[in-house]
């Protein structure tokens, strides 16, 4: 389990180092603020009063000198920040991708069924905050005791003013993080609700253009965005409000202390130099906590982006190292499973066994909804089993390494999930050659085999590029029945020892579905394991077994024709009560 007690620490380690470094570099420019208080206390009380033209020229090229290391010192802490976003990319991006594609229907449940299904733009969140003005903020703050205590010395009372406001602009900090916290949570929330929606809708926009949706839709998700509208613009007028009273606040402070500044100076009790350098340190003193409420909306998001993904990654399991098994021979046992619907705790699969041995081929059928392409994806390793046990060649699917155990799964979904890139790439299930020429050409030789044990070679020989032609998402640029033979043809990758389709004679024609059958027959000669889901009877004729479903209960299974001649034979008609025909 991935969780704050384990990501916290490594999260910290990769940015441990920038952050010191950029308070080391913050400290210094703090010290070189003093410069032009100390500029101005000498121009005013030995430059003007002597004429020394000399000396003047001397301070100011030490204030240039100044000013110059300063902006150094700015620019370095700069890239100080944005490494340490980098390494906690590199730290994150890695484990939060990793673990939205672990992810389970239900396992995560987040703040009211909430939660952003996409992690990595949380992530983006936090790292854009570390190279933002929240920051520099942040490192300058815990100066502002230095700068009210060189107030102080100036004069007792210009420290006490500079110690008031201070205390002023962290009480209005304080009332913006109260007032703008929920509305924001409540705002990012409902973002991530109307993102999710549009994307939804234009995985279907030639349905909603097809079937006269486009008006329906633009209505839903305008409703969808009125409500991120109205919690954002909550937050916005209270940060708002509170910026005001800052900004406020601290023209109120340096206008009062150069008046103060003057009254003492005509007292006597400090010089005329002393009047501006104690407004310029009073204003440097209250900056950074002013800066702080004008990005306090940021950092409110910021932290909101820190607790999704402590939340997010504390209910998502982790695939611990294992002890490498070897090669399976492709036998696979289905032992008590059971699968509960988490909406409407229906079972849609009810303490099913069975085995399918290497060499034999299985046909689960039965009626739309009786749980077939939910067996097929448990079976494929799709979702995860919680009740029962799924063995492949005797071993529980949790001792086998995740992807180790995958490259021996021939998986094809009902629904067909090609991804952008090349046939190529597609079909190789995006292998990495890691830089290796000769790994690179014997993937493309099992691409090619691939290919041609499913019959697909020559269709895609002719496309317009060949293996090389570019698919969109979900295969687009591709028909119905050519998706579902690259799709066969990736299952087919590298001759698995288990095969797993559901419904992939769905959209071929009559060609397209004796290749299939061909294919399979191949597959069995090799020692396969296979199970296939079908509603036609075209995928019966190589089967060995058939097992019928019926709401998740096995009906009926058995050998093909065995269980073909029960199922054609009609069910007795159960007589109807009542009187009998004839009678008084």
């Amino acid at each position: 389990m991935i969780g704050p007690s384990m990501i916290g620490p490594s999260m910290i380690g990769a940015v441990k180092r920038h952050f010191i470094w950029a308070a080391l570099f913050s400290a210094l420019a703090n010290l070189l603020f003093l410069a032009p208080t100390l500029y101005m206390l000498q121009v005013y009380d030995r430059v003007v009063p002597t004429r020394g033209g000399g000396t003047l020229a001397f301070l100011t090229l030490a204030l240039l000198l100044a000013y110059a290391t300063l902006s150094l010192l700015e620019y370095v802490r700069s890239r100080l920040l944005v490494r340490a976003s980098i390494g906690l990319d590199r730290q994150l991006a890695r484990t939060l991708i990793a673990a939205t594609l672990r992810q389970q229907p239900g396992d995560i449940k987040g703040r009211d069924g909430r939660r952003s299904r996409q992690p990595i733009r949380e992530c983006d969140q936090l790292r854009q905050t570390l190279t933002g003005p929240t920051m520099f903020a942040l490192f300058d703050a815990p100066w502002t005791p230095i700068y009210i205590i060189v107030c102080a010395l100036i004069h007792p009372l210009i420290g006490l003013m500079a110690l008031i406001g201070s205390l002023l602009l962290i009480a209005v900090t304080w009332t913006s993080d109260r007032a703008t916290r929920e509305p924001l949570l409540q705002a990012n929330a409902a973002a991530n609700r109307s993102y999710a929606s549009q994307e939804q809708t234009m995985q279907g926009a030639e349905a909603v253009r097809a079937l006269g949706m486009q008006n329906a839709m633009v209505r839903r998700h305008l409703a969808e965005r009125e409500d991120m509208l109205a919690w954002q613009a909550d937050a916005s007028f209270a940060a708002g409000s509170r910026m005001g009273i800052s900004r406020f606040l601290r023209n109120m402070l340096q206008s009062g202390a150069l008046g103060l500044g003057a009254l003492l100076a005509i007292d006597g009790q400090i010089s005329g130099g002393a009047i501006f350098a104690s407004s310029f340190l009073l204003g440097r003193a209250v900056a950074p906590v002013d800066q702080l409420v004008g990005s306090w909306r940021s950092f409110v998001t910021a932290r909101g982006s820190y607790g999704e993904i402590m939340a997010w990654l504390d209910g998502v399991q982790e695939d611990a190292p294992q002890t490498a098994l070897p090669r399976p021979k492709g036998r696979i046992d289905v032992e008590r499973v059971s699968i509960e619907d988490p909406h409407s705790q229906r079972m849609i699969l009810n303490n099913l066994s069975f085995t399918i041995a290497p060499g034999e081929m299985v046909a689960v059928i039965g009626a739309s909804g009786a749980g077939k392409s939910t067996l097929a994806r448990l079976v494929g390793g799709a979702i995860a089993c919680h009740q029962g046990e799924i063995r492949i060649d005797g071993a529980e699917r949790s001792q086998w390494d995740g992807d180790a155990l995958a490259v021996h799964v021939g998986y094809m979904p009902q629904q067909l999930s090609l991804f952008a890139g090349t046939i190529r790439d597609n079909i190789a299930r995006f292998a990495d050659p890691d830089s290796d020429p000769d790994r690179d050409d014997r993937i493309d030789a099992d691409v090619m085999a691939a290919a041609q044990a499913c019959g697909v070679h020559e269709m895609i020989l002719r496309l317009p590029q060949g293996y090389d032609t570019m698919l969109g998402w979900g295969g687009m640029g591709l028909s119905m029945g050519q998706t579902q033979r690259i799709a066969l043809a990736r299952a087919l990758f590298r001759d698995p020892a288990v095969l797993i389709l559901d419904e992939p004679n769905a959209h071929l024609d009559s060609d397209g579905e004796t290749q299939l059958i061909a294919a399979l027959g191949r597959a069995k000669a090799r020692g396969a394991a296979i199970m296939v889901t079908a509603h036609r009877s075209g995928l019966l004729g190589p089967a060995d077994r058939i097992l019928v479903l019926d709401n998740g209960r096995m009906r009926m299974s058995g050998p093909r024709d065995q269980v073909l001649g029960a199922l054609s034979r009609p069910r007795p008609v159960a007589p109807v009560a009542g009187p009998v025909a004839g009678a008084a």
